[in-house]
């Protein structure tokens, strides 16, 4: 199970080379979801650390869970913490309290991580958790994009919106 899950973890969060792979936002289907306009772009790489975690349900060896250690670095100086729940190799959902300064603003955020792999293809959608943030980064609304460089280190492109007041 857990080389499954690991070979899921791989694919699906990016952790190998490909050259020059972006993992770009879908569009959501929500018609209630407002379209925040995002009014500044954050950039630069990360280190992530996988480490499997045993499931809620033995019996059904599809399911698999990582927990998720991550160390940003750029535009976004955070760590952050988190936990993925995959189902074979065609799917995850992740959830990541980020924690840290974005451009000279400091506080948490929550992530939330949607991916899919369909005829080898993946799809990874990564947004703020709406009112997640807290201290400067409360109001925090954004958008991640994850980009794996041919020699396979990964990095972040991140846009996103604060309040007028910050």
């Amino acid at each position: 199970m857990q080389n499954k899950f690991s070979m899921l973890a791989a694919v699906l969060l990016g952790i190998f080379v490909l050259p020059s792979t972006v993992y770009a936002q879908t569009p959501s289907s929500s018609s209630t979801q407002k379209e925040a306009k995002m009014t500044d772009q954050a950039t630069g790489p990360f280190e992530v650390k996988l480490n499997p975690l045993p499931t809620y349900n033995q019996d059904e060896k599809a399911f698999g869970r990582m927990s998720i250690d991550k160390q940003f670095h750029g535009d976004l100086e955070a760590t952050s913490k988190g936990e993925m729940l995959a189902y074979a190799r065609l799917a995850y959902v992740a959830l990541e309290k980020v924690t840290g300064s974005l451009r000279g603003h400091t506080g948490t955020f929550v992530l939330q991580h949607k991916a899919t792999l369909v005829n080898g293809t993946p799809t990874l959608t990564i947004t703020v958790v709406p009112t997640s943030g807290t201290g400067q980064l409360t109001g925090l609304e954004g958008k991640m994009n994850i980009v794996v460089a041919p020699d396979g280190k990964h990095s972040y492109e991140f846009d996103y919106a604060l309040p007028d007041s910050r």
